[in-house]
């Protein structure tokens, strides 16, 4: 049993002072008691952790090289992965390990407590398949048993270069699986996880509609059985066009007329959506997955967050490239992207969450965790314990209570307050440090720098 005592929490029940949260033995809050003796740990302000719904972790080592404008007139997305296709070239199993360790102990202290990989990596250069077919998978999940990060997998099935059906080339060829080989891999993968802790998931992804064929999304949906269902859907608008050229429908309308949309699935990015997809996919049960940091890099676009949320609309947030990791910033960015579409402030909110900090965090905690399947995102007896203490006597949140802490948090600290981070009661981040950031880092330093120097 372990005891966190606080001087404010945000529970479940809205913020209390002086209380003392408990942790069984399966990493679940057992109690929310109040008063403060006899605690384990005190912490200034505790939140729930968040769960950071999309990474594609081997993406942080290229951060920062596809910044230079290359021999175009218009650089976008698509010209983004043409670098990120000549860095897949020479990434090993044991690079994608180490990065990805170094991945989910940024994200834990940034503050979330759990990480859902989308995983289309799957293969060697050349796209020859592995002698264990899962190694890449396993090399993920080892990382997350060495950080202790909360842990959802989804595999992904890439099968095509476009809906046309033109074969995959480069560096996209490591992604590959025809049906019959993605159930075998999948398989292989399910069951590594009969061996996992018991807070890690397993689910699914079908990379999108370009990217899969109508069959394809058939069987990722026999494969799924209750596990998290996650498809990109909507990012760029060539891939609306391209949708709609050949399925004559937009893409998420198209997912929304035939596929068993429910609180499983996630659609990541759906940046460009119509009235109707707005109030469809709002009503769907289904969360919206935004990573608004890749977004903005990207030059994607701007969620219709203002609209989708007025619906009931639920979102998760995530850091997809992982070009930069930051739980605040990513909140932050969602807000002030809306402000700068509608030339307006505080524009997520409603009358009864004043507060753009506690409206943003309570969406992104409670989609977050519907969304990578995970008994998370509040602090309430049951519950996993992914928590994140705040120092109090940091100078952003110093003096401030209840959801003014949230936003001074997320909309003027220039530095992390975030002092400790539980992920289902497993202790990962102390006095804002990550318990094992002394072996992580070096050796993602000595293998990002040879990385660069191979491109």
């Amino acid at each position: 049993m372990t005891k966190i005592s606080a001087r404010q929490a945000l529970t479940a029940h809205g913020w209390q002072q002086n209380v003392t949260v408990s942790i069984d033995g399966e990493g679940r809050i057992s109690a929310i008691s109040e008063g403060t003796e006899g605690a384990d740990h005190v912490a200034g302000v505790l939140l729930p952790a968040l769960s950071n719904v999309h990474s594609h972790s081997f993406q942080r080592a290229m951060a920062g090289l596809a910044e230079a404008r290359g021999g175009v007139s218009l650089n976008d997305f698509w010209t983004w992965r043409q670098v990120m296709y000549r860095f897949l070239e020479v990434l090993t199993p044991e690079d994608i390990g180490i990065i990805a360790a170094q991945v989910q102990m940024e994200m834990l202290e940034a503050g979330y407590g759990s990480q859902a990989e989308f995983h289309y990596l799957h293969h060697a250069p050349g796209g020859t398949p592995y002698d264990t077919i899962d190694e890449l998978s396993l090399r993920h999940i080892e990382a997350a048993r060495l950080t202790g990060i909360g842990y959802t997998h989804l595999p992904v099935l890439y099968m095509q270069g476009g809906l046309d059906g033109r074969e995959l080339k480069g560096g996209q060829v490591r992604f590959g699986c025809s049906i019959e080989a993605f159930q075998t891999l999948h398989a292989a993968i399910r069951e590594r996880f009969q061996d996992t802790p018991p807070d890690f998931t397993l689910g699914i992804a079908p990379h999108s509609l370009r990217a899969v064929s109508l069959a394809g999304l058939s069987a990722c949906a026999e494969l799924a059985g209750d596990g998290p269902f996650h498809i990109h859907a909507a990012e760029q608008t060539g891939e609306v066009k391209e949708v709609q050229a050949f399925l004559h429908a937009r893409p998420v309308q198209w997912l929304l007329d035939n596929m068993p949309v429910d609180e499983r699935w996630c659609f990541i990015h759906a940046t460009h959506l119509d009235d109707d997809e707005v109030e469809r996919l709002a009503g769907s049960g289904a969360v919206a997955g935004l990573c608004p940091l890749t977004e903005a890099n990207l030059g994607d676009g701007i969620f219709r967050a203002s609209e989708y949320t007025a619906l009931g609309g639920a979102l998760g947030i995530g850091s997809d490239s992982n070009v930069i990791i930051g739980l605040a910033e990513e909140l932050r960015m969602l807000e002030v992207s809306q402000r700068l579409r509608d030339q307006r402030r505080l524009v997520l909110t409603d009358e009864a969450t004043p507060s753009n900090g506690r409206f943003l965090y309570d969406r992104a905690a409670r989609g977050g965790a519907q969304a990578i399947g995970r008994d998370a995102g509040r602090i309430e007896r049951g519950a996993l314990a992914d928590l994140v203490a705040l120092d109090d006597t940091h100078n952003a949140i110093s003096g401030l209570t209840g959801d003014a802490v949230l936003d001074a948090w997320i909309f003027s600290a220039a530095n992390q307050p975030v002092s400790d981070v539980w992920a289902a009661g497993r202790h990962v981040v102390k006095n804002g440090v990550h318990v094992r950031r002394d072996q992580i880092e070096p050796a993602f330093n000595s293998t990002v720098k040879r990385l660069r120097e191979m491109l």
